[in-house]
């Protein structure tokens, strides 16, 4: 069986499992889906929508976030990993989007990859699911199940990227991101199938039977 072959399989399991998928991150509007995923480097999303759920009643915009200052946006988001570092990047982006963007998120990956704080797995996420861009962001839960279910060979996320783009159609980049991570959390955890025991790794490999090692991002 080869890559095509497998990738075939998964789409089909992931589209039986997940008909319908919703965004893991809870957002008011583009602006606070770009902080939340922001938020969400070095942590869960449930840990993200648990602290933004009392933040974007009352602040959703660049204006609000600039006029809080970095001290008090630390305040709020104490209970994030890294919050200073997201604190600093948070009041420094709205600021450049106040100052050079009219307050609004730019539809670009080149103009958001070069706001604080936001790489490219973050910018394909606002463009995903803020803007509706086709786009396939790949983070490290995504990378480690490509590579136990033989989409790729694990060399860096920026490879697993463009094979999963090779493999599957346009169309489905921005459900399918979501399936796999839903399908990660909820049947081929990192410690508990070992790319043995789930319908996805023994469907693409039936005669597996050692656990896989993967290559870290």
């Amino acid at each position: 069986m080869n890559d095509v072959e497998r990738a075939k399989i998964v789409l089909q399991i992931l589209n039986k499992t997940y008909p319908n998928i919703s965004v893991p991150l809870n957002s008011r509007n583009v602006f606070t889906l770009l902080i939340s995923v922001l938020l969400s480097a070095q942590c869960t999303d449930v840990n993200v929508n648990n602290v933004t759920k009392n933040i974007y009643p009352k602040y959703f915009k660049p204006e609000h976030f600039q006029k809080l200052g970095r001290k008090k946006i630390e305040k709020l988001i104490k209970k994030i990993g890294i919050f200073r570092i997201k604190a600093k990047s948070i009041y420094n982006l709205s600021k450049i989007l106040i100052n050079k963007h009219k307050s609004k998120v730019p539809k670009s990956f080149e103009e958001l990859e070069k706001l604080p704080g936001v790489g490219h797995k973050t910018a394909s996420v606002v463009m995903s699911q803020g803007f509706g861009y086709p786009a396939f962001p790949v983070d490290t839960h995504i990378h480690r199940l490509a590579q136990r279910w033989g989409l790729t060979n694990g060399k860096s996320v920026i490879q697993t990227e463009i094979d999963l783009k090779r493999l599957f159609p346009k169309k489905s980049w921005n459900k399918l991101h979501l399936q796999i991570i839903y399908y990660g959390r909820d049947f081929c955890k990192a410690r508990d199938c070992y790319g043995i025991t789930c319908k996805i790794c023994t469907s693409c490999y039936p005669k597996r039977k050692k656990p896989v090692k993967t290559k870290k991002a």
